[in-house]
């Protein structure tokens, strides 16, 4: 009875989210296996099942496995990134005195507590084209930082990474004042520099840990909507600069493609079901002593 107490009191919660969850997954499937375009929506035509006609479509559309590409390399990128930096402050934070260590704690918290929408359109009018103070500065007058592709997804990572690196930071820091300090001590008496205690103690110690946030970063980042929206205006020039979920917005929203823009929502939900079931095994693991 005791092995199942907690299994009863996450009951409630499961319920809570089973049901704000279930109903839209119902729905995104219902309308993935339907003819549902404007007609449908203004009653002007019937609903048709079409069974599995928007994923042949889907699957057989060449643009869908470029944005899928495009989608999986800027999240790894992004990731990375994401890690390098998080773990480097995390690192450094060990390293500083109090006041240094709050300052950067605050600052860090600033910009997780920043919404998207809002720090996506700062970072876009401060690399605007014609008043952006980027090109103030670096004497551009007139350039378009968003006109090439890579360089427009630089931009955008570069936001995701400034909104996502607090919590690796943060759980990352963490971790490590929860390693023995006499650990630490004996390496530094062994002649071991801040490298190596880092690459040898640290990251094997905080192996279950740096699981937990790289499988959920990467849960995030391949998700990514609004920063790519709203910085390249909906997908950059061409749609140069699509990713899954800007693309199934404007299949559904855009181009009234409601199946087909549901289609490519099953087929996110599913990869990002798959990892999520590392990232649970994963949690599962964290439990482990270190």
């Amino acid at each position: 009875m005791a092995r199942r107490t907690p299994f009863w009191l996450l009951l409630p919660a499961l319920v809570v989210l089973g049901a704000l969850f279930a109903y839209p997954m119902y729905q995104l499937g219902l309308l993935s296996v339907l003819d549902f375009r404007q007609a449908q929506v203004s009653g002007g035509q019937p609903t048709h099942f079409v069974g599995f006609a928007n994923y042949s479509a889907l699957l057989g559309d060449s643009q869908f496995w470029s944005v899928l590409l495009a989608t999986v390399l800027f999240a790894a990128a992004c990731v990375v990134a994401t890690m390098a930096v998080g773990a480097g402050l995390a690192v450094l934070l060990t390293r500083v005195s109090r006041l240094p260590r709050l300052l950067l704690s605050l600052a860090a918290m600033a910009a997780w507590a920043v919404p998207a929408i809002s720090g996506s359109t700062v970072w876009a009018f401060l690399f605007d084209t014609d008043l952006g103070l980027v090109n103030q500065i670096l004497g551009l007058d007139g350039h378009n930082w968003f006109y090439h592709r890579w360089p427009a997804f630089a931009l955008v990572g570069a936001v995701v990474v400034w909104h996502s690196f607090p919590f690796v930071m943060v759980t990352l820091y963490a971790g490590i004042e929860a390693i023995p300090k006499s650990i630490l001590e004996a390496a530094s008496i062994d002649g071991a520099g801040t490298w190596r205690a880092f690459w040898r103690i640290m990251v094997p110690a905080l192996r279950p840990v740096l699981m937990i946030v790289v499988i959920q970063s990467i849960i995030w980042d391949f998700k990514v909507f609004t920063q790519v929206y709203v910085m390249t205006r909906g997908g950059g020039l061409a749609g140069q600069n699509l990713t899954l979920n800007v693309w199934a917005y404007q299949q559904a929203f855009a181009s009234s493609e409601y199946g087909l823009g549901a289609a490519i929502g099953v087929v996110m939900t599913v990869i990002l079901l798959v990892v999520t079931l590392f990232y649970l095994r994963a949690l599962r693991r964290s439990g482990e002593p270190l």
